[in-house]
């Protein structure tokens, strides 16, 4: 599934630090949220698709790392991204 373009451009605009950031933990984290909430509402329709859940628990390892290391980094906006995507409870 690939994001629409006005769609990964929202998300890029809410979450970037500067005027051409496109490629920061937040951002990518936020892209990852997107596209692993898609997948999620894929599988309640087609429960035998393997192959995309394998690339689905690839991008949720992927986005757990870039969290661990935005913790590290910037815990303050780690905070922020945690709430704005409402992953942690």
């Amino acid at each position: 599934m690939v994001l629409q373009v006005e769609k990964k451009k929202e998300i890029i605009d809410k979450f970037r630090l500067h005027e051409k950031d496109s490629g920061s933990p937040s951002v990518q984290i936020a892209l990852l949220t997107e596209r692993i909430n898609y997948l999620t509402e894929h599988f309640k329709v087609h429960k035998k698709d393997h192959h995309s859940r394998r690339g689905l628990l690839k991008m949720v390892n992927q986005r757990r790392k870039l969290l661990e290391y935005l913790k590290r980094k910037n815990n303050d906006k780690y905070k922020t991204v945690i709430d704005e995507l409402s992953l942690r409870k």
